[in-house]
């Protein structure tokens, strides 16, 4: 697979089917966990914003694994968007928004996902010309029923569903009109990172690019 350059990210839901969404409480782990998760298949690498070595795992793999592409989730601040971005991240993943984190996150250069859970929230974006959004929490909030509700009304939003998903259930969201790819951690679990099993991760992220393979040819 060959990666757009950082400056010419066109998309976060064209980055790859399945997004890894990463909690790295060792930032010595990162840089071992992305490259295990890249050999996998699965380049694009979303770090979530929930823990003290989150920027630094997002550093080290931006300078040392060029291969992925490492991203920021959970940014609900535009001052985390703004230590993201200086951290390397390559794109930005909200579980919601305002217009406020909106305007930092649309300033930062780089690619991002707002988070919506309601038509209302996906309309709202649409009128500030935001077409893709992060559907979160996925299964809490209707799962493909309710994006393929939208995909009727509402065919110009495209959505990356996150929050509950798993082996069993990734295949439907990605057979969806409107899902360009999904996030998850099941490629992690936490037995295999507390024991830095990255060959366990490896064929975890195997697993789940076949996964989205398979979607894709139905």
């Amino acid at each position: 697979m060959t990666l757009p350059s950082p400056s010419a990210v066109p998309s976060v839901l064209d980055l790859a089917p399945v997004v890894p969404v990463v909690v790295v409480s060792d930032a010595a782990d990162a840089v071992p966990l992305a490259r295990a998760l890249v050999a996998g298949g699965l380049p694009a690498i979303e770090v979530t914003l929930r823990t003290p070595g989150a920027l630094p795992a997002i550093r080290a793999i931006a300078d040392a694994v060029p291969e992925a592409v490492v991203g920021a989730g959970t940014v609900i601040t535009p001052g985390q968007a703004d230590e993201a971005v200086a951290a390397g991240a390559r794109f930005l993943v909200s579980p919601g928004w305002t217009d406020v984190l909106l305007a930092a996150m649309r300033g930062s250069g780089v690619p991002f996902l707002p988070g919506v859970s309601t038509t209302s929230e996906v309309v709202a974006l649409l009128e500030r010309g935001v077409r893709e959004m992060k559907f979160f929490p996925a299964e809490a909030a209707g799962g493909t029923a309710y994006l393929r509700s939208l995909s009727g009304p509402l065919p110009q939003a495209r959505f990356c569903p996150t929050g509950g998903i798993g082996p069993a259930s990734a295949p439907d969201y990605l057979a969806l009109p409107n899902v360009g790819c999904v996030g998850g951690s099941w490629m992690l679990p936490a037995d295999a990172v507390a024991a830095r099993d990255w060959a366990r991760i490896e064929r975890l992220a195997r697993e789940a690019a076949g996964l989205s393979a398979g979607a894709r040819c139905r």
